[in-house]
């Protein structure tokens, strides 16, 4: 006998209902987290950028991190077993790795259970960074720093094949439990490069048998255990049962206290059961969801910033509603970069200068804070941000004035008419930002005559473009690995230049020297001085128009503890809880 289309249909609906109320009790204590673009991949040699990065960070672990609560932010022990001893001269760093530190359970080994972290498993998975093979963005944390490291990449360059069973001779297991790096120079940013995801341990078996797949399916040490990915929707990671032992930090800044930062203070890590990512790449969606309660924290979007802050703090519903706002300036840049091969763009001096010069002063900063950050955001005048030694406060770019004047008279130097400008191709990533600041930027470069066409791309598309050097002029940020200015100078290095982090592919011979006189000093005014003449380079090139130093605007639902931002830490999930009881009444409000 058949059902009546009534009772089907009320049947159906009951199982959805029920299959839902299961699904949610399921995932009651887990995190939930927005991103903003698609993930590329999840392994840490292939997917460098941010994002893929910020999912990586929850489940492969490294040798060092930074501490959670602590500011100014400072390098801590993570999976190595307390800091490493340094000899004299600063070119050996002898780490002793954590004892019971596990790899998750997978069947790539042989008994399906995560056998026991080794110091040969850094050692793998650096020689695995250096691989040709798998064309790595990230060797350029270890490149002629780690000694005989770039050698060994090089020979296997020209015979087709890593030889991974060939010692590189700054890298040696002493015992199971004891990593020695020893460097051709010193290099005072190691421990700051060692929390990185290029330096995230990974498991030989696995790698070997998932192959380039891996990416779709890592297996680290970290305290989430990779669970389903859904390709541009959703990943869920859930607790990984055989985490090693570690605890809530004890010390914070003094406010820590008063803001409720310290009442898991000694608890065993995770405080969650698991973290759930959805990739959302238009602002409304991700900005609605977040008003349904559906992601514990989020980011304002610029469009809907005035509807929940007003003189800069927030309005009464959100607050009624349990919702609190973060404020934190961030350490990071935008820029919109050129690609110093193209030949219209691109060279050192001359016209290419010239155009880039104009087209850099004929940007409007202040317009573009208005327009696109809601006041939440301060010029940069050149590519350090504020807060990191070599900032110069006082610096003024003679090429960040808006002058429109100006701009045609540059337009000039590099032969250029109005009537005979250049057309211009600009690379954005998708989405409705991105969208609008593709037609601010083609009306800001029309003002001198330049026509721009502006091309939108997925994530992985955009990243693939610039990487390959097919792009002609991209936008996009940059945000501090590790708070070092010479993070940011990185960027036009000229031994970094794509794949590596240097996309403009500015490779300057000056600035090149006093790079690496740079990199091989301590902190102090001595540096920062060679750092100020750099960024007098970098400004006469301008191989990036300066955008701005962001300001971040983060709310938090009253159900979500633990919440600090820095940008610079990734592996923030295992300190977060969800109030399960308070989120049920909060989300009644909602």
């Amino acid at each position: 006998m058949k059902l009546s289309r009534v009772v089907l249909v009320a049947l159906v609906s009951l199982g959805i209902s029920a299959c839902t109320k299961k699904e949610d009790k399921k995932f009651a204590n887990y995190v939930r987290e927005a991103l903003k673009t698609n993930i590329k991949g999840l392994d840490p040699v292939v997917s460098g950028d941010l994002y893929s990065s910020t999912v990586m960070a929850q489940i492969f672990g490294t040798l060092t991190q930074y501490s959670y609560l602590e500011r100014p932010t400072k390098v801590v022990p993570y999976q190595a077993d307390g800091m490493p001893q340094i000899s004299k001269d600063g070119l050996t760093y002898t780490f002793k790795i954590k004892k019971g530190v596990l790899f998750h359970d997978d069947a790539c080994f042989s008994n399906g259970k995560g056998r026991e972290l080794e110091a040969e498993d850094f050692i793998y998975s650096f020689k695995r960074l250096a691989d040709p093979a798998w064309q790595s963005d990230g060797f350029w944390i270890f490149e002629d720093k780690i000694k005989g490291f770039t050698a060994w990449r090089n020979e296997a360059s020209k015979a087709g094949k890593a030889d991974y069973s060939k010692p590189v001779p700054g890298l040696e297991a002493v015992d199971k439990h004891t990593l020695k790096i020893s460097l051709e120079k010193p290099y005072p940013q190691l421990l700051y490069v060692l929390t990185m995801s290029p330096a995230m341990v990974v498991p030989r078996e696995c790698v070997e048998k998932y192959g380039k797949d891996f990416q779709n399916h890592p297996v680290g040490t970290g305290p989430y255990k990779f669970q389903s990915w859904t390709r541009n929707s959703q990943i869920v990671l859930e607790r990984h049962p055989g985490y090693m032992e570690e605890y809530y930090p004890t010390v914070g800044e003094p406010q820590d206290q008063a803001n409720g930062l310290l009442a898991d203070a000694g608890k065993r890590l995770p405080l969650n059961d698991g973290v759930i990512f959805t990739e959302i790449v238009e602002d409304q969606p991700r900005w609605l969801s977040f008003r349904k309660g559906e992601f514990d924290y989020l980011e304002i979007p610029k469009d809907y910033f005035d509807g929940a802050v007003v003189s800069d703090d927030l309005t009464a519903e959100y607050k009624n509603a349990g919702v609190s706002l973060s404020k934190t300036v961030g350490t990071d840049i935008t820029f919109v970069s050129f690609n110093m091969d193209d030949p219209v763009v691109g060279g050192l001096g001359g016209k290419g200068k010239y155009l880039r010069q104009a087209l850099s002063t004929a940007y409007n900063t202040e317009e573009t804070i208005k327009k696109f950050y809601n006041g939440r955001a301060v010029s940069a005048q050149g590519p350090i941000p504020p807060g990191l030694g070599g900032y110069d406060p006082n610096r003024v770019n003679p090429f960040k004035q808006h002058n429109i004047e100006k701009a045609k008279e540059l337009l000039k130097k590099a032969g250029y008419t109005e009537a005979t400008a250049p057309e211009i191709h600009i690379d954005l990533p998708n989405g409705v930002t991105y969208r609008q600041f593709g037609e601010y930027y083609q009306q800001l470069f029309n003002t001198i005559g330049v026509k721009a066409k502006v091309q939108l791309h997925t994530w992985p598309e955009f990243q693939d473009k610039h990487k390959k050097r097919k792009s002609q002029v991209f936008s996009m940020a940059w945000g501090a690995d590790y708070p070092d200015a010479e993070n940011f100078l990185q960027l036009f290095y000229g031994k970094n230049a794509s794949p590596g982090p240097n996309n403009s592919n500015f490779n300057h011979p000056e600035f090149n020297k006093l790079f690496e006189k740079a990199a091989v000093m301590q902190d102090g005014p001595a540096r920062n001085a060679i750092y100020n003449k750099m960024v007098d380079i970098v400004i006469d090139e301008t191989p990036w128009i300066f955008g701005v130093h962001r300001k971040d605007y983060y709310l938090t639902h009253g159900w979500f503890k633990n919440y600090k931002r820095n940008g610079i830490i990734l592996n923030y999930s295992k300190y977060y809880r969800v109030d399960q009881e308070a989120k049920d009444k909060l989300k009644k409000k909602l």
